[in-house]
């Protein structure tokens, strides 16, 4: 049995791929002309990019296998100390990057018309309450209330609302809470949430998974036979997620139940994979690249959108500086697809030259 240190290539290199991509997805030149993979799908479905948020709360999960290790020994009160600091930073900073830049046409941006719950938050909420889950109960407790959640969110769907962007219960109660104002409205001037409260529930799931597979890996060791059971694992999730998906429409944006057993599933595909290429036979060793975002995780993806919004912010020949060097420069030199995709790469490999340069200097931000 092979002994793991206090974490493995193949989590940074996972991670590192998921920031990437998340970039990628998060910034293309022209959403109309992007690739169809890197679009999410439009209600019901899926798609790479749907993969995206669900595998960072994944590797969330993942990290927290190693680091709770640390709060049992430190009693109730220190425990409840680190993990409340750590959700209030993280939240605040998903709030203070919607508030940005603060400032309009001179005045400060009225908060009645800011976005509370997005991205950030969500994970702020779901490392909350994964932690306080995984620090009182057993594994068999958190099992059994990761399927009762899931269980509990189908009906929960299907008894207040219905399956639609206009009538389904993740926007009736975020109404309710926190007003229309307070939501998103990407998705065609709807104001719909796809970080609602109540779809923060079965997101926990998808942390918790995480967890779960960091424990069996540290428990198990990196050998054929661990990769051999997350490979099975993760089998049996998409194939159940599949299934229920014929009661319960696959749905990132609603983050139905089915969506969180497929990429659970997929999840644990990955993984397999990359601990067996990695951490086990190290058939690959050039991963430096994707280390390096695996190392500066939250701040790196603060940084792309912080760079993203800047780019609308600052006006250029009648337009956003964001438009213009996309039009003008990349879909200008290679169309509309591929010119729309080397933006957001050329996104991407800014924010990772940042990164390499903290790596070299070994600055490293820890929330």
């Amino acid at each position: 049995m092979n002994k793991l240190k206090n974490r493995y290539l193949s989590l940074d290199v996972f991670r590192g791929l998921d920031v990437a991509l998340m970039i990628i997805v998060n910034s293309p030149g022209n959403g109309e002309t992007s690739f169809a993979p890197l679009k999410h799908a439009e209600w019901h479905g899926f798609t790479l990019t749907d993969l995206v948020f669900p595998t960072f709360l994944f590797v969330v999960g993942n990290a927290m296998s190693f680091s709770m290790k640390k709060y049992e020994t430190l009693g109730d009160a220190a425990f409840f100390k680190k993990v409340l600091k750590r959700f209030a930073i993280i939240f605040l900073l998903g709030f203070l990057m919607y508030w940005f830049p603060f400032f309009e046409n001179g005045t400060l941006k009225p908060l009645a018309e800011t976005r509370i719950f997005g991205v950030l938050q969500r994970i702020a909420l779901c490392y909350l309450f994964a932690s306080i889950l995984v620090y009182y109960f057993k594994t068999r407790k958190v099992i059994i209330f990761s399927a009762c959640a899931l269980i509990g969110y189908h009906i929960l769907l299907l008894t207040f609302g219905d399956l639609t962007l206009l009538g389904n219960a993740v926007l009736k109660l975020d109404k309710i809470l926190i007003g229309a104002d307070h939501m998103y409205h990407g998705n065609g001037g709807v104001a719909f949430d796809p970080e609602g409260l109540l779809s923060t529930l079965p997101s926990i799931v998808n942390v918790l998974a995480g967890y779960l597979t960091g424990k069996f890996i540290q428990k198990n060791g990196q050998n054929y036979e661990t990769v051999a059971k997350l490979l099975m694992f993760g089998c049996i999730l998409v194939f159940a997620g599949l299934a229920w998906d014929l009661i319960l429409p696959i749905n990132k944006k609603l983050w139905t139940s089915s969506f969180v057993l497929l990429t659970c599933g997929i999840d644990l595909f990955v993984i397999a994979i990359l601990v067996y290429l990695l951490d086990m036979t190290k058939t690959f060793k050039r991963t430096y690249f994707f280390e390096v975002f695996g190392r500066n995780t939250l701040f790196i993806y603060l940084l792309s959108e912080i760079f993203i919004i800047s780019l609308f912010e600052i006006k250029m020949k009648g337009t956003t500086a964001y438009n213009w060097i996309a039009d003008n420069i990349f879909i200008a030199m290679a169309g509309d697809y591929m010119g729309s995709l080397l933006f957001a790469l050329w996104v991407m490999l800014t924010c990772w030259l940042v990164g390499y340069v903290m790596d070299k200097k070994g600055i490293y931000i820890k929330v």
